[in-house]
C-alpha cells in the first residue's frame, strides 16, 4: 500500500496500490467524501499513468485539488 501526504487540500492522505501498471483502492482521508469516493471509483483499475495525466492540474481553491495530489502520488511512485 502506497501512502501520500498532500499538501493545501482538505484531504490529508491518499493511500493506495498499483498492481501491473493499474490503480487499486484508492482511499482519501478526510476531504469531501462523496466527490472522493466518486473519485476513487472512478479510477478503479484504471492505468496509473494515464490517470495522472488527467488529473494533473486539476485545480480548486488554492492552486492544486485532491484529484491533483492524487497525480502528484502516482507520479511520485510509477
Amino acid at each position: 500500500m502506497i501512502s501520500y501526504n498532500t499538501q493545501g487540500t482538505c484531504a490529508r492522505r491518499i493511500t493506495f496500490e498499483i498492481v501491473d501498471g493499474k490503480l487499486h483502492n484508492v482511499n482519501f482521508e478526510n476531504g469531501c467524501p462523496g466527490n472522493l469516493r466518486a473519485i476513487s471509483k472512478l479510477v478503479e483499475g484504471k492505468d496509473a499513468r494515464e490517470v495522472a495525466e488527467l488529473l494533473a492540474g486539476n485545480q480548486c481553491r488554492g492552486g492544486t485539488s485532491c484529484a491533483d495530489q492524487l497525480s502528484k502520488a502516482i507520479l511520485a511512485n510509477i
